[in-house]
């Protein structure tokens, strides 16, 4: 083996959606850092669905952008559709989505690496780690060439020993068209991880020239797009419309005839599938009273006929497949350009992880994406920019970025991760985020810009801007509990409109805005100054305002549960035979192996009352 005569800081294994982040973080945070790619040409490469965003995954984009992260730079700047969902809800479970131009996505990003200081890019495939004293010191590859790294940061994706299916036909690959990673799963077992089996997959890639559009529904998207980065003014590509189409019965009988050749159903497939985003035999087959099931018809690109049928993943064979989608109204004539394929992949159960991502079998190695057994493009961008952050800071001695719960969804995902470890592929919903009134889409940068800042990559110019914007907030929000609406010298016009006729006493701006049927635009009638701020600004202070009394409660139950998340356990603390414990809560502690008393108590089957006698026995051993 060939050691490389450059020594790097972090070594990034994967070109994907984790590494990306993972790599230009760790660089901007002033490392050496090498990214290694199987193919540097599919690097950001988007190997399912055009698009980023959507109900969860939105939050983590924002997320991103307030650390510094380069999804929600990269969108905004290729995206050809955008859209804000859930917009008659409240502003916790809004979430923007945006369709990706694919390959400028891909392009734009790759350039953004190409041009980052400190970051070096080799084609390569990691073969194996090289560990040293439970501490990773680098890795080989197929080449023969061995790259030394002070930090290790594996982002494989769906890569390690990946077996593509297409009805009963399998072959290797890393997805359709690449090579799989072939060793490093082994490499992984002999240091002594438990590596599991996972599937997923996606639908046939369609020549939209073969469709009949006027037949489907039109879905455009908003009339003014919202960008994703608090730092994009606004989004200046064109934009294009998506269209709807639906299965029908012909379409689920034609997917019942084929599944004794599908490998789902066959037993060929063994890993787990996502659960809450099924194949459509899976869909079929599940909800037989459904007579049909909806797809968006999502242009790839504005330089491209192929598109993306949403919803309508499969591995059944290429002939089923192909009077499938022809059964589909509008899509009687349509081509098959690229087939639909599902693919198992090795992961390693997170559970092995503390909750910077650097694992717990080997020291200074760190895993983000897919290998944590979670789904999605925004789910992989997250942990890959957590997981680059702390790679970095590793190396500069400072403590790991660790997010909480209350802080972020990142911090939600990755709790969950490494607490409760992962059996099937992980999606991030709102529904996960037990604080999400304190965890919306539009304070994301209130939320963790100063902490992107803190660990260096937040820069000067995007901070001012954000102190600005805060201070501002902070200013409108002081006015209008200052400034009063005085009867007599009010409109009577507005006073009638809102059922004010008859006030005796003085109303603040603040006590008026809290009123659900008087939003910023409704007090500008009376009040034009709320007006002169900018719009992100007035957005948080009406939102601050309506919904206080839920935020101070959360904030209530945050600091009870902030006790439990400092309690810091000891690593060597051995749980076997520790008085007062069940043995059935012994074993899942000495599996889990907790870093916090808060861990401990959100793994199942841990009741409060062993939670109480661990508390106890931690201050025994403190000596207090």
């Amino acid at each position: 083996m060939i050691v490389y005569d450059k020594g790097y800081d972090v070594v990034v294994v994967g070109g994907g959606h984790a590494g990306c982040e993972a790599a230009l973080a760790a660089a901007r945070m002033g490392c050496r850092t090498l990214l290694l790619s199987i193919n540097l040409d599919a690097v950001a490469l988007m190997s399912c669905n055009p698009a980023i965003g959507g109900l969860a995954k939105g939050h983590l984009v924002k997320e991103i952008d307030a650390l510094g992260g380069e999804m929600a730079k990269n969108i905004d700047a290729t995206g050809i559709q955008f859209r804000i969902l859930n917009t008659k809800k409240g502003p916790a479970v809004r979430a923007s989505r945006a369709q990706a131009d694919k390959q400028q996505y891909r392009l734009r990003m790759k350039r953004v690496l190409e041009h980052q200081e400190g970051l070096d890019l080799k084609q390569a495939e990691a073969t194996g780690l090289v560990v040293e004293e439970g501490q990773v010191l680098g890795v080989d590859t197929k080449a023969g060439v061995r790259y030394l790294g002070k930090t290790v940061v594996l982002t494989t994706g769906t890569f390690m020993r990946g077996l593509i299916h297409i009805g009963l036909t399998h072959y290797p690959g890393g997805r359709a068209g690449d090579l799989p990673s072939i060793g490093l799963s082994d490499s992984l077992k002999g240091c002594g991880f438990n590596v599991g089996r996972l599937k997923t997959g996606t639908p046939a890639r369609l020549d939209g020239r073969t469709i009949d559009f006027s037949r489907l529904e039109l879905q455009y998207g908003d009339e003014q797009p919202i960008p994703f980065s608090f730092s994009t003014d606004r989004i200046t590509q064109p934009q294009v419309p998506c269209h709807i189409a639906y299965t029908n019965e012909r379409s689920h009988d034609i997917i019942r005839s084929g599944l004794d050749r599908s490998p789902l159903y066959s037993g060929i497939i063994e890993g787990v599938g996502p659960r809450y985003c099924p194949s459509i035999e899976d869909k079929v087959v599940r909800f037989p009273e459904k007579e049909r099931h909806q797809t968006f018809i999502e242009p790839e690109g504005a330089d491209t006929v192929e598109v993306y049928p949403s919803g309508l993943s499969t591995s059944l064979p290429i002939d089923v497949q192909w009077a499938f989608y022809r059964s589909i109204h509008g899509l009687e004539r349509v081509e098959i350009m690229r087939p639909a394929y599902a693919i198992e992949y090795d992961y390693v159960d997170p559970i092995q992880l503390h909750a910077s991502l650097e694992t717990k079998m080997v020291g200074n190695l760190y895993h983000a994406g897919q290998i944590n057994g979670t789904s999605g493009y925004e789910e992989a961008a997250a942990q890959g920019l957590i997981a680059g952050i702390n790679a970095a800071l590793r190396v500069q001695g400072r403590e790991p970025l660790i997010l909480g719960r209350n802080d972020a969804y990142i911090g939600v995902m990755i709790d969950d991760l490494v607490t409760l470890g992962s059996k099937e592929p992980y999606r991030m919903f709102t529904s996960r985020a037990e604080y999400r009134l304190l965890l919306r889409e539009d304070n994301a940068d209130l939320r963790l810009r100063e902490k992107g800042h803190a660990v260096g990559l937040v820069r000067e110019e995007e901070y001012r801007d954000f102190l600005e914007k805060k201070n501002m907030i902070d200013g409108e929000l002081q006015r209008l509990r200052q400034e009063k609406l005085v009867p007599s010298e009010a409109d009577h016009d507005f006073l009638e409109e809102f059922g004010l006729t008859g006030m005796q006493n003085a109303m603040t701006y603040e006590q008026l805005l809290r009123r659900p049927d008087i939003d910023s635009l409704g007090l500008a009638r009376i009040d034009a100054r709320i007006l002169e701020v900018p719009a992100a600004v007035r957005e948080q202070v009406e939102i601050q305002i309506k919904y206080q009394g839920y935020i101070d409660r959360q904030l209530e139950q945050v600091e009870r549960a902030r006790r439990l998340e400092s309690a810091k356990i000891p690593l060597d603390l051995e749980y076997v035979g520790l008085p007062g414990l069940s043995a059935e809560v012994q074993e899942k502690l000495q599996k889990f192996r907790p870093d916090t008393l808060g861990q401990a108590s959100r793994i199942p089957g841990v009741t409060p009352a062993a939670i109480t006698i661990l508390s106890i026995a931690l201050k025994a051993r403190n000596g207090r």
